[in-house]
């Protein structure tokens, strides 16, 4: 008879850790996807254009890579919860931001805080679900870390449009309920976070500190460059529906609704996660050219829906397109945290994150710069065959890596 031994109590006790930090990972990006179904919302009570909205959500995307090239990499030397909470305490003083200051100074403020708590976030939360996960199961292939990290990051973008767009539709005070709910939750997270093991050895002497550096963390710096040009693809979609999409679908294609505006950035969020759960049995190289072809696909689709007009079609591509993001983006994070060395793993994950931020922050603002000059659907259509072309050059990267 074979006899299992028990799980000891770090195992037990990273598992339960796992789960909690997972949660508390998927309420910080779901912060920072709030405003998102509450844009058009602003518009009409101050006269936004859809120039400034790109500008307050590039403030955010600023935010971010700020945070990534000073802050990311810091939880390999400092600890992985102290940086957690110090980012929970960040998108804490944006919510309150958010609700004391809704004129156009006091967003740009709130969403350049929450970038910069976001930025901290996604690299930290990252490499301690890894740490975690190794720790609850030790031996164990890393396939749970990708698909929960994955959800985690994709899902909370997503629900926090939900969530937004659901209160903003039903309750009253749209633009302040969210916020409010969201503090709540970030309060417990913090409470989550104080009760999970650490997984760093802080050294005794703490080492010089540098700004970040984009961390090429293996031989085959071919294979990290492609993974990182995946990430912008992938990202430059998710920046088109956290910014204009939903003033798109209230403008151009005539459906105004605030609930509207949260399921359609929903939709495409879930399809990325959806997307990523369902392709755990693909090798890597599949998954990256599943993904290419898919994103390609759905932004033909997105622009064919934006010319028609058509909320349907313009729906279906964004899902299609988000599928595809998502498994590019699972296919460069498993990459990374895969050739990274433990004492550089947030290190090299933030430099990832960057260089996805980056794609956050590009096309996004050139899109909304472009709606200044051209109409709604040309601008999109020019943003559809810019991405396409880089696509098309990171599968050539692909093909030669």
């Amino acid at each position: 008879m074979t006899v299992t031994a028990a799980p000891t109590h770090t195992e037990v006790n990273s598992g339960v850790s796992f789960w909690s930090i997972a949660a508390v990972f998927a309420i910080s990006m779901a912060f920072s996807t709030v405003p998102t179904p509450l844009y058009p919302i602003y518009q009409a009570e101050d006269g936004f254009t859809a120039f400034t909205v790109t500008v307050v959500f590039a403030a955010y995307a600023v935010g971010v890579v700020t945070s990534l090239l000073l802050a990311g990499h810091i939880s390999d030397r400092t600890g992985r919860r102290r940086v957690l909470l110090a980012a929970i305490g960040l998108e804490s003083l944006a919510a309150v931001l958010f609700l004391t200051r809704p004129d156009l100074p006091g967003l740009l403020l709130a969403r350049f805080v929450t970038g910069l708590g976001v930025g901290i976030m996604a690299a930290t939360a990252t490499a301690y679900l890894l740490e975690l996960h190794a720790a609850h199961r030790p031996g164990a292939g890393r396939g749970r870390f990708e698909l929960v990290s994955a959800a985690a990051n994709l899902g909370g973008l997503g629900a926090g449009t939900l969530v937004a767009g659901a209160l903003a539709q039903f309750v009253s005070a749209p633009l302040r309920t969210p916020y409010v709910v969201f503090l709540v939750l970030l309060a417990l997270s913090a409470v989550a976070v104080l009760a999970a093991p650490e997984t760093v050895t802080v050294p005794a002497v703490a080492p010089r500190y540098r700004p970040q550096r984009i961390r090429i963390a293996a031989s085959d710096r071919a294979g990290y460059l492609t993974a990182a040009l995946g990430a912008f693809s992938a990202f430059a979609v998710f920046g088109l529906f956290t910014s204009l999409a939903p003033s798109f679908v209230a403008g151009s294609l005539h459906h105004p609704g605030r609930l509207l505006a949260g399921v359609v950035a929903f939709a495409v969020f879930g399809a990325a996660a959806t997307a990523q759960a369902a392709s755990g049995s693909l090798t890597p190289a599949r998954r990256f050219t599943a993904g290419l072809a898919a994103e390609a696909t759905g932004l033909i689709v997105l622009g064919a829906g934006m010319n028609l007009p058509s909320l349907t079609i313009f729906l279906l591509g964004g899902v299609i397109a988000g599928a595809g993001a998502g498994l590019l983006f699972k296919a460069a994070v498993g990459t990374v945290a895969a050739t990274a060395a433990p004492a550089v793993r947030g290190e090299a994950l933030a430099g990832l994150f960057l260089i996805a931020y980056l794609g956050l922050i590009g096309p996004a603002l050139g899109l909304g710069i472009a709606t200044r000059h051209l109409t709604a659907t040309t601008a999109m259509l020019w943003f559809s065959g810019l991405l396409l072309t880089l696509l098309g050059a990171t599968a050539v990267a692909r093909s030669r890596s």
